[in-house]
This record gives C-alpha cells, sequence and structure tokens, in this order.
C-alpha cells in the first residue's frame, strides 16, 4: 500500500483519523431535491387485543401504531415464507439455516389442511407433513416462526388448501355457517396439538397466527376463526390478516393486524403482456399500504387505498414478492434488481416488517387421490393452471437450495435491518415535494426520507420493472426539520440507472458520534460503545463521501481496510467501506466464540458457532474473517483469511469441475402441436398426460460411478419450449412452464428412484407461436423448440476450523 500522510479533523469528542486513499472535497452549490421531516408523535399502543406477549424468561413482543416491538424496544424484524410440506424434512435443518444466514428473524408457512386430512379424519402429520418438527427445527436453529393456519390459504395449491371432502358438504366456506366452523374446531385443534410447548408464551418460536388470507367476506367470521383458535390454545403475541382486500364489514380495531404485500408482476393476471394493471406501483415510494394488483384474478381491478383505520397499525408486510411462479397462461421472468426494489420501496415508504412470498421454494408433495397444485379443472381457487410439481417462485432460495442474486441483495439490506432496525423502525417515511405521476413517469427520481425529525435514511430507487428509469446528472437532497434545512451530500452526485440505495444522514453512530451524511450504505456493526466496526457499501457511480461535525465531506476509496477511524480517549469507532462485490459476500454470524462477518463468495451458513461453506465451484470456498481468528498469517485488510477443509464427499484429490458427462439420446422426435384449449377461467390449460404423447422424448443416462448423494449435484436442463417433464421411470420428479429460465432439479432428493431407473426421462413440448400464452421471448411464427445442453453441477461444501494450523484443502 502507498504510504499517506494522515489528515487529523477534532470531532465530537475526539478526532477523525483520514487513513490512505481519503480525499478532502469542497462542496458544489446545486438545486436540491426537497423533503419536509417533522418530528413523530409517540406510537400508542392502545386498543391492541393480541394475546400473551410474554414469555416464561421474561422477553416480550408487542405491537403499536408504527412497529413491533421486543422487550419494549422499537424491532424490524425479516420474515420469510417456506412451506413445510413442500421440502422433504430432512432437508429442512439445513434450509432454515440457509434462510437466517440471508437475514430472516421469522420463518412464515402455511397449514394446508388437505396436505394433512385429505381423506376425512385421516390426519396425517409425519415426514414432511410434520409441523411439529419444523417448527421445533425453527427454535433450534434461531429463527421465530408465524404460522398460517387458513383454513383457506391459496398458495396455489388445490382448493386453495381446503380438501374435496369439505367442498361436498353443503357448507358455505370461508363463513360462519355451523357445520363449516365445526371442522375448523376440528382443523385449528389439531393445530394446536402440533404446536403445544412450541408457542412463545411456552418459551417456543410461534409469535403470531394468520387467519384466513385474501379474505373480503365479513369481519365477523374472522373474529370467529379468532375465537376459535384462541379455545384451541393458538395463544399468541400477534393474530393477523392480509391487509387485501377490503371487508365486507369493519372489523373492531385492533383484533387482528392487517399485513400486507406487493409483487413485481404476477402469473395471475389475464393480460398477455407484460406489467398490465398497477405492477408499477410496487416501485414508488407512497403511503398507500394496500397494492391493487395482488390476486386481480380473484378480486378484480382495485383501487390504490386503504381501510380507514390502516393508519393506526404498523405497516407490516407478508407478501413482497419474494420472486414469482409462471402460470401456463402467463410466463414471469423475474430479475434480481425488480426483488429487492420493491422491498427496499416497501421499507421507504414506512414498511417495519418486510415479509417474503416465497422466501424459499419448494416442489409439490404427493396426493393420495389426485395431484395438489391449482388448476382450472377443480372446483375452486381454479383461477390457474400451474405446474404439478414445480413451486420454485424463481424465490430468493430455490426448490433444492439454490441461492440466487437476490438472495445476496436481500441479505445486505437485512443486515442493515438487524443492526440499526431499534432506530429505524420508529421513524415515519416522508415523502418529497415532486414524486412521479402516472403509470408511466421515468423523469422522477423516487425517492423517500425515514426520520425521527432530525435524522433518518434517505430511501432511492431507480428501478421498475419493464421500465428504462431516466439517469439523473447532479442529485442533493434537502431535509427541511423544524429547526433547519440540511442539504446533502456536499457535492452533487449521479444516480444512475437502475441505482437502489439508502444513505444514512444526521444518524448516531454511538458513544455521541453523529454521521452527518454518507453516500454509502450501512450494512452492519460489530463491537459496542467502546469499539466499534461499521460496514459500508459503496453505491456504484458515487464517491463515497462522509460527513461529521460540520466539517467537509471526506471522499473515501473502497476496501477491505478501515477508511476512517474515529478516536478519542478509550473509544474507537472504525469505518470500513466495502466495494459492492464484497458488501455482497458478507455475511455476519456467531463464529468461535463471538460475532464476526465473514467475506466469501460461497454460501455460508452459520450453526452452533461454527461456518459451513457451500458452492458449485469450488474455487469459492474461501472465507475471510473479521475479527480474524487466531494466529491468522495471512491478511487482507483487516479481515484474516480462514483455514478451511473439504468436507464434500467426493472422492478425489482435486474435487472436478463436473460429476462426468450426461448421456443425452433422443428417442422420439415431436409430433403434431396440440390445439390449446380454454379452461373454465377463459386462460389457456396446461397439457394433460396424452397431451405429452406428442412430445420430443430424450434419455438421460448419468454417469455410471454418480453419486446423487455424496455430490449434492444439480441436474441443469437448458432448453426452449412449452413445458418439460422430467420423470424417473413413470414416476414425475419435476415438471416445468418454460420462461426463460434453466430447469434445475436437486438430484440427492431423487438418490432411490435413480437407484430403480435406467436413467431419467426427459420430455419437452414445443411452443406455439400463436398460443393463448404471455412469454416475452416467445417465437414470432412456427414453434419453440430446442434442448441446449443437460449437465451436472455438483455442489461442494467445505467448513471453517478453529485450528489454524490446519491447511487449506480446497484452494491448493
Amino acid at each position: 500500500m502507498t504510504s499517506r500522510s494522515v489528515v487529523t479533523l477534532a470531532v465530537y469528542y475526539g478526532a477523525i483519523v483520514l487513513l490512505p486513499g481519503v480525499v478532502v472535497c469542497s462542496a458544489l452549490q446545486a438545486e436540491p431535491l426537497v423533503v419536509r421531516v417533522a418530528s413523530p408523535r409517540p406510537p400508542s399502543a392502545a386498543g391492541f387485543r393480541m394475546g400473551t406477549s410474554e414469555r416464561p424468561d421474561g422477553e416480550s413482543i408487542g405491537i403499536n401504531s408504527r412497529c413491533l416491538t421486543r422487550n419494549g424496544k422499537p424491532w424490524m424484524p425479516v420474515m420469510g415464507e417456506f412451506h413445510f410440506t413442500r421440502c422433504p424434512d430432512d432437508e429442512w435443518r439445513d434450509e432454515l439455516l440457509r434462510m437466517k444466514a440471508g437475514g430472516i428473524d421469522i420463518a412464515a408457512t402455511y397449514v394446508f389442511w388437505n396436505h394433512h386430512e385429505e381423506v376425512e379424519g385421516e390426519w396425517n402429520w409425519s415426514g414432511r407433513r410434520n409441523l411439529r418438527e419444523f417448527v421445533r427445527l425453527c427454535g433450534e436453529v434461531g429463527l421465530l416462526a408465524t404460522v398460517r393456519i387458513g383454513p383457506w390459504c391459496h398458495g396455489e395449491v388445490r382448493n386453495g388448501g381446503v380438501p374435496d371432502w369439505a367442498l361436498e358438504k353443503g357448507w358455505k366456506l370461508r363463513s360462519n355457517d355451523a357445520g363449516y366452523l365445526d371442522h375448523v374446531k376440528v382443523l385449528y385443534g389439531q393445530i394446536a396439538r402440533q404446536l403445544d410447548g412450541l408457542l412463545w408464551k411456552d418459551g417456543g418460536p410461534v409469535i403470531a397466527i394468520q387467519l384466513e388470507n385474501e379474505y373480503r367476506g365479513r369481519a365477523e367470521h374472522l373474529l370467529a376463526l379468532k375465537q376459535i383458535a384462541r379455545d384451541a390454545g393458538l395463544d399468541v403475541p400477534l393474530y393477523t390478516r392480509t391487509g387485501w382486500p377490503d371487508l365486507a364489514t369493519p372489523l373492531p380495531f385492533g383484533e387482528i393486524a392487517p399485513l400486507y404485500g406487493a409483487y413485481a408482476e404476477g402469473f395471475w393476471d389475464r393480460q398477455l403482456r407484460s406489467m398490465p394493471g398497477k405492477y408499477w406501483a410496487a416501485f414508488r415510494f407512497m403511503h398507500v399500504r394496500t397494492d391493487a394488483a395482488i390476486a386481480a384474478e380473484q378480486l378484480g381491478r382495485r383501487a390504490l387505498r386503504d381501510e380507514e383505520d390502516a393508519a393506526g397499525y404498523p405497516f407490516l408486510t407478508c407478501e413482497l414478492g419474494g420472486g414469482m411462479m409462471s402460470s401456463y397462461h402467463r410466463r414471469i421472468l423475474m430479475h434480481p434488481a425488480d426483488v429487492e426494489a420493491v422491498a427496499l420501496t416497501k421499507v421507504g415508504s414506512g414498511g417495519n416488517l418486510p415479509g417474503y412470498y416465497m422466501y424459499h421454494g419448494g416442489v409439490n408433495p404427493e396426493g393420495r387421490l389426485s395431484t395438489l397444485m391449482e388448476e382450472q379443472a377443480t372446483t375452486i381457487t381454479n383461477y390457474n393452471d400451474m405446474p404439478v410439481k414445480n413451486y420454485d417462485f424463481q424465490a430468493p432460495v430455490g426448490a433444492f437450495g439454490q441461492t440466487r442474486p437476490h438472495y445476496h441483495w436481500l441479505r445486505r439490506m437485512h443486515l442493515m435491518f438487524q443492526d440499526f432496525g431499534e432506530q429505524l423502525a420508529p421513524m415515519p417515511s416522508f415523502l418529497p415535494e415532486a414524486t412521479p405521476q402516472g403509470g408511466d413517469a421515468a423523469a422522477t427520481l423516487r425517492w423517500a426520507v425515514r426520520s425521527d425529525g432530525a435524522g433518518g435514511f434517505v430511501f432511492v430507487n431507480n428501478h421498475q420493472r419493464g421500465a428504462t428509469l431516466a439517469p439523473h446528472a447532479g442529485v442533493q437532497f434537502a431535509v427541511e426539520t423544524a429547526a433547519d434545512r440540511f442539504t446533502f451530500p456536499a457535492k452533487p452526485v449521479p444516480v444512475a440507472v437502475g441505482a437502489r440505495f439508502i444513505w444514512p444522514f444526521r444518524l448516531s453512530l454511538g458513544a455521541g458520534v453523529r454521521l452527518d451524511s454518507a453516500t454509502a450504505q450501512l450494512v452492519c456493526q460489530l463491537g459496542d460503545d467502546d469499539s466499534r466496526t461499521l460496514f459500508f457499501a459503496e453505491t456504484p457511480g458515487a464517491p463515497a463521501t462522509f460527513r461529521f461535525a460540520n466539517r467537509a465531506a471526506q471522499t473515501v476509496t473502497s476496501g477491505r481496510d478501515v477508511a476512517l477511524r474515529l478516536v478519542g480517549g478509550d473509544r474507537e469507532i472504525r469505518l470500513v467501506v466495502l466495494s459492492q462485490a464484497d458488501s455482497l459476500a458478507l455475511w455476519k454470524g456467531r463464529l468461535a466464540g463471538c460475532d464476526r462477518v465473514v467475506l466469501s463468495r460461497a454460501d455460508v451458513i452459520f450453526d452452533n458457532g461454527e461456518l459451513e461453506l457451500r458452492a458449485e465451484d469450488p474455487e469459492l470456498l474461501d472465507a475471510w474473517v473479521y475479527p480474524p481468528l487466531k494466529e491468522t498469517l495471512i491478511r487482507d485488510g483487516i479481515f484474516g483469511k480462514a483455514p478451511v477443509v473439504a468436507t464434500s464427499r467426493i472422492e478425489c484429490e482435486v474435487p472436478p469441475r463436473t460429476t462426468g458427462e450426461v448421456i443425452i439420446e433422443q428417442i422420439q422426435e415431436a409430433g403434431l402441436p396440440r390445439k390449446i384449449p380454454f379452461g373454465k377461467q377463459n386462460v389457456a390449460t396446461a397439457p394433460n398426460d396424452r397431451d405429452f404423447t406428442a412430445a420430443a422424448v430424450w434419455k438421460l443416462r448419468l454417469p455410471d460411478d454418480f453419486d446423487p448423494v455424496a455430490t449434492d449435484a444439480l441436474l441443469r436442463i437448458r432448453y426452449r419450449g412449452d413445458v418439460a417433464r422430467v420423470k424417473a421411470d413413470e414416476k414425475l420428479l419435476m415438471d416445468d412452464f418454460y420462461n426463460g429460465r434453466p430447469m434445475e432439479i436437486g438430484l440427492r432428493r431423487f438418490a432411490t428412484e435413480l437407484r430403480k431407473s435406467d436413467g431419467l426421462t426427459l420430455e419437452i413440448l414445443p411452443f406455439q407461436a400463436d398460443a393463448p400464452v404471455f412469454l416475452s421471448d416467445g417465437p414470432k411464427e412456427g414453434n419453440l423448440l430446442s434442448l441446449e445442453s443437460v449437465s451436472l453441477a455438483p455442489r461442494y461444501r467445505a467448513r471453517v476450523t478453529q485450528d489454524d494450523s490446519m491447511t487449506n484443502a480446497i484452494n491448493q
């Protein structure tokens, strides 16, 4: 590193030390973007009628008009949906740990009635249907739980989760029909027995129960469901419902908290074009909480408005789109920026519980009497034809544990909420003077401020799915408080197309230090008031500038070392500004007895104070740790290289790039295209087994020495077509409605089927140019059918050791 002089400036209790790479710059005048903020009124907890908030050790969870609280302090948890019945039970623990590493605090899950009582009176809570074990594991790995108990759930499940036999009883479903409620009592009683001893009041992880879903009937029914749940023993700190659509009659305030949602685009729309309706609203900062585009096929087009008492509740969400499924008639290809932009925008609009649907994808279980997906041919909840097996959802974590780019984008934001949520949660949202107007507004910068009346955070989102927003050459923000007008950054900065960031201003960093402004995003912190290290992420295109104590802004370069050091007496605060790439590779968890941050391009799992790395590329299996493990010899800035050893059970000296080639043999050409009929809901119907007799068919033979368990390999199929299916003999393993992504299957899960079969069968139907289906890259003429590649991608594991004498067995 080149030697440079060090400049020291007085600040509050001590000094700022400018380390090498820091430049002091003067401010330039610019026309600022203006927002007015005010000191918020204290939140009110009056009128809330929830369950027991305190557990035996005295820890409590509460709710007020602005946020959730934990032990009386503002709390901003992150919630992610993961359906236990859509994943084998022997994988739950690993996947919950993966969610926790991604910054999830609460695992949400549906209890689909027909997954447990498909035959009347015959209950199944075993294997992948074992709710009790799933929730117990949530607690074991350090996650809380929200259980969405229906009875009607949706979730793209057959009949919305209501068993077929219940439809034959003559009840008025989703009402206070006496016969229906009698069976709801049985269902809730079964759930209560599963959760006995696992509720918050018992010291367990279950803090919330959601009643019904997307309900628009009379409020009296929701109150009846709540009472049945309480009578069954489901006593929890929070009772929730979806905040859409409007109820037919008013719900007394404080009985059931509404949770909201927003999606970048939906598979359910009837229109066969990109971004119909009001999906654009999810990318705008606004104080209307209700999203008018969710479930439009069932609920119709709706106005962007909230129920009258919405402002008395905190803005909490349960369905921010973590991705999106493809229905047969609408093939949605998600982009990582879509997911992060929606989440950031909702938090900037005042959201205090980012809750994702789905955070972890899945695969539909086998039914005893029928398949279990939503389809037009069923009696109710029949608006869309969905894949028989596939419920991957393009989620941050895929159906087979694949992590996607938005997993890392979201984790970076979640770490900030975990470490600074206590400051952020009480801050209301304020909108600027100039906001975008109309669905196609692209020129006005989208931004908002959350503030306590003096300092806070500015949120910027310059991304909208399906639109190109304008770049902004020079931006400054002016925050007008009751006392003054504060303008930052000191020098106008560009905001690029697609930029998304959160910048702090006038923020207390502890120990009497206030950060006046920064053009870098807070990620996380380690330490206490006496010695603290804060990690920031650079914002591409904008110099990272920091200003303290009304001094001139200091511009720093990103790196892995301390960029700014604030010292005074025995107290010290260190600021590290990471590159964009490093900030997306930063993880935080407990390792070797204390909280640490880890830089790794592999997936990182923290488990009982230990650390495991996972990656498809073995060269990614390394980790840089701060504080370094003892006697670490190799350093990069403040980080020390951690010794790792291979744990993958692949017998070779150097882990190979592949596990051998898949032998591909086409055994049938595609026949004549089918005539695509319309179903009950007047959208195209998915092909049935008979239609697949005209599919192109390939035999896929795996290498003779291939071990699906040892390699934990993904089968990755790159193809173009309409629908693809993979079978072992005649058993369907996975299906896919083509949307532009490769089809992936985790083969470890099907080790038994692979041992019994002579390879796999791949069937692909051609996509027709005139198909009544939305596909962004569909053919203009003719048919689309090609198999581009089939490959095996082994997934390697390594663990960080606490014995520094051990050698790195991966990177040698």
